[in-house]
């Protein structure tokens, strides 16, 4: 039982949660864990998740636990722009937007350490094993799976008139002179939302950006030729073909 509470101690990735499937890799049994947990070994923080005492919980290595247990989890949208550096100010202590394939819910533990929002999206014709314009945070094999700003700008723009405001929307787009137009176009070929597609065209336009030039909209899922309107908090939201 020593060996494996030195496995548990000394060679578990620091600063990620322990799950009880994690455990059982190491030969800790639940039972086990529990025998762990009241001897203060461990800290249990819900059913079949604990951290290690003394061990103080990081966000990468537990975004990439969570990535085990939520298909197509990724941090993307407003969160994903701001780690880029598209950003309209720097919050203290920012709320961090998650997406995934299935309806879940944020564990208390994980919201008291790092406030976030989970939206169960599926804004892109793909599976959640392969979502295009997801990739590990500046290609580092030990961060999160992050949308790519191409990916986090439609996120981004496929929540105004529901929780994103338009006027910050159009903001935070005006900066964004470097998007890959290959990389984007594929996206909105992909995209569902007629309002999303419709939108990144017409602020690209709208703030003159290098990559809505010669950009072919006859070929993006635009829908019918009559105009998108939507009612928002902030009024009416109408959209051109």
């Amino acid at each position: 039982m020593e060996s494996k509470l030195n496995t548990v101690m000394t060679r578990m990735p620091e600063g990620m949660p322990l799950t009880s499937a994690r455990l059982a890799q190491a030969g800790v049994s639940a039972d086990l864990a529990v025998h762990y947990a009241r001897a203060g070994w461990l800290n249990r923080l819900a059913r079949g998740v604990y951290q290690r005492a003394g061990d103080a919980l990081e966000l990468y290595p537990t975004l990439q636990m969570l990535e085990t247990e939520v298909p197509g989890l990724h941090v993307g949208g407003k969160t994903a722009l701001d780690w880029y550096g598209v950003r309209q100010y720097v919050a203290q202590r920012p709320t961090l937007r998650l997406y995934g394939w299935e309806a879940w819910r944020v564990p208390a533990w994980f919201n008291e350490r790092f406030p976030a929002r989970y939206h169960r999206k599926r804004l892109f014709r793909e599976t959640p094993a392969a979502m295009t314009g997801v990739s590990r945070f500046n290609d580092a094999p030990d961060a999160p799976l992050v949308s790519e700003p191409e990916r986090a700008l439609l996120e981004l723009l496929s929540e105004v008139g529901v929780r994103q405001p338009l006027v910050e929307a159009s903001e935070l787009t005006e900066g964004m002179h470097t998007l890959r137009r290959d990389r984007l176009i594929d996206l909105l070929r992909r995209c569902s939302s007629v309002k999303t597609v419709r939108l990144c065209l017409m602020l690209g336009r709208e703030h003159d950006l290098p990559w809505v030039e010669g950009l072919d909209a006859a070929g993006l899922p635009t829908g019918s030729k009559s105009r998108w309107v939507a009612r928002s908090k902030g009024g009416l939201l109408v959209l051109k073909p």
